[in-house]
């Protein structure tokens, strides 16, 4: 007899809550439970309907907004034409990831479990809170959760007597099997996975625009701590449209250096091919993945190396070590007791998995390829502030790239994977292309020109007001009702500048003009003043009477806070300085 079906839904932004969702499946899969587990925006929402038992995973992003690959079904399950007994029989149950240090703490979580209540759906355990800011992260609260979900799953659904639970240290079979090639390297030749635009469609994540790399320009002085580019693509025939506010997606690739040593480590032929063949049928092979496909390929551009590995990658680990003493470190940090300990190794100095394999040689000399897929999860594209017009630059898309360096204890040096694939490319060497896509921002602008418009960012968040600033440029406005602000990462304080024809070429404040150093933000008044270019005001003491005339509001890359000390005129909001 078929077993029964469990479906896990996740939302995920950072891909915290599809580790736990994939956890969740294996747990299920233990307990000889048929699971599907997709993202919430990949499942066909409709059939809810005919599902007996449905998890959901969601994060909370933002300020309780709900993470990118579940806004389509949150649009969907909030329609007022739907009834209230939709969904009478699902059983269901909710878990949430979120920040108690945020006003909105795991609020897309606690919203869904009063909805599907609405919706007629019969909830199995209170809905769970996880927690980044407790010690032991959100598993604090995950835990405890998942024993009692189990137990009212098992109610419901008995593991059969003839089978029983499969033990925790024996490995599940993998998802898939690599059936590597007996031809010559040089017959899956790199050039096969070029991924061309669809040009039926918009590019996409599966189908991305292969951009031509124009420029990649230092715009921070070279001993500058922070290097920050302007990067520059030719997007002509690519058929992307976007405007101030979009943001530009780009799949980077793991650095040569460190696809070369997971091979030594794990005793791989880069340039040996395999197909991809599922293990079980529903599941789908990954799109992103050529047939036949080259170790190098699978390494450089699929597989995540360079991220800090979660508990369930020790988990699986541990049931693949044959070294008895490396086993018994790895199950201790996939234990509920083990994770300050694991926070301290990883975490914290943001440990990569490659690091990580390298101290556990034995174990990943031993891995099988085929669990490579189950054990590391998929690279995740970067967003980007797009940070031109389309107005001002026709067949041009630019990008301001702050390349991201951590500061931790550990002797090589940590850097933002993207940011610094994108800083090593040089198209003054040869043509470089880059795989990118758009979607449309969390931030908008007015449509009419006599909109007053007041903008704050900190460093390269001005990168949608550049892009803003070209856009009414071009569209002939003269600056009377456009005024920035800027924190730029050279010097605390704030930048105010009118009339955008007077802020520079490139429509920006300029850093080095009219600044007062030690200036406080008292009785500044933000009012437009035609033909004064940008004036700096240093680094902002107490907190003042900050005059914005209008319902404006002042944002800052933190939370905005009400405070006494801040007077905005129409009920406005800002941050203390």
């Amino acid at each position: 007899m078929p077993s029964p079906r469990l479906l896990v839904l996740f939302g995920s932004q950072t891909g915290t809550a599809q580790d736990v969702s994939e956890r969740l499946g294996r747990e299920a899969r233990r307990r000889r439970l048929g699971c599907l587990v997709q993202a919430l925006d990949s499942y066909p929402v409709v059939n809810l309907i005919n599902e007996p038992l449905v998890i959901f995973i969601c994060a909370t992003t933002g300020q309780g907004d709900p993470p990118d690959n579940m806004k389509n079904f949150w649009r969907f399950i909030f329609r007022k034409n739907l009834s209230s007994t939709s969904l009478c029989q699902m059983d269901f149950a909710v878990l949430g990831l979120g920040d108690s240090s945020y006003a909105k703490f795991n609020f897309v979580a606690k919203k869904l479990y009063r909805r599907l209540l609405q919706l007629g759906g019969r909830a199995l355990l209170p809905v769970c809170l996880g927690d980044d800011q407790h010690e032991l992260g959100p598993d604090a609260a995950v835990d405890p959760w998942l024993h009692d979900l189990w137990e009212k799953v098992l109610g419901l659904h008995p593991v059969p007597l003839h089978l029983g639970i499969i033990p925790p240290g024996v490995p599940l079979p993998s998802k898939f099997t690599l059936h590597f090639l007996q031809e010559a390297p040089s017959t899956c030749s790199e050039e096969q996975h070029v991924t061309r635009t669809d040009p039926q469609g918009s590019p996409s994540e599966l189908q991305p625009f292969l951009a031509p790399m124009v420029t990649n320009q230092r715009v921070t002085g070279p001993l500058h701590f922070q290097d920050v580019r302007l990067i520059e693509f030719d997007i002509t025939g690519s058929g992307l449209s976007f405007a101030a506010g979009d943001v530009v997606l780009i799949q980077p690739e793991n650095a040569a250096g460190h696809v070369q040593q997971f091979c030594q480590v794990l005793g791989l032929d880069p340039d040996q091919c395999f197909t991809l063949q599922p293990q079980e049928p529903g599941v789908p092979r990954p799109a992103r993945l050529p047939q036949p496909c080259s170790v190098r390929h699978l390494v450089s551009r699929y597989l995540d190396i360079a991220s800090v590995p979660r508990r369930s990658f020790f988990e699986l680990l541990a049931c693949l070590s044959p070294h008895e003493l490396e086993r018994e470190k790895l199950l201790e940090f996939s234990s509920a007791q083990g994770q300050e300990e694991l926070c301290e190794y990883c975490s914290r100095p943001r440990r990569t998995i490659l690091e990580v394999l390298g101290d556990f040689p034995h174990t990943a000399g031993a891995i099988p390829p085929d669990y490579l897929l189950d054990l590391i999860p998929p690279m995740r594209p970067r967003a980007f502030s797009i940070a031109s017009s389309l107005l001002a630059h026709p067949s041009r898309l630019q990008i301001l790239v702050a390349v991201v360096q951590y500061q931790t204890r550990l002797k090589e040096p940590r850097r933002g994977l993207c940011s610094s694939w994108l800083a090593s490319l040089d198209p003054r060497q040869g043509p470089v292309q880059v795989p990118l896509w758009v979607r449309p921002g969390g931030l908008t602008f007015p449509e009419t020109l006599d909109t007053p418009v007041i903008m704050v960012g900190p460093g390269t968040g001005v990168a949608p007001f550049r892009a803003a600033v070209q856009e009414r440029v071009a569209q002939g406005q003269t600056g009377e009702k456009l005024l920035v602000f800027w924190l730029p990462p050279a010097r605390p304080g704030l930048l105010l500048g009118a009339r955008v024809e007077g802020a520079g070429e490139e429509g920006l404040p300029d850093p080095g003009h009219g600044i007062l150093p030690g200036a406080g933000a008292e009785g500044v008044r933000a009012a437009p003043a035609p033909g004064v270019r940008a004036t700096g005001v240093g680094a902002a003491g107490p907190p003042g009477r900050l005059l914005l005339p209008g319902r404006q509001r002042q944002v800052h890359a933190g939370r905005c806070v009400r405070s006494p000390d801040i007077h905005l005129p129409g009920g406005g909001r800002a941050l203390r300085p």
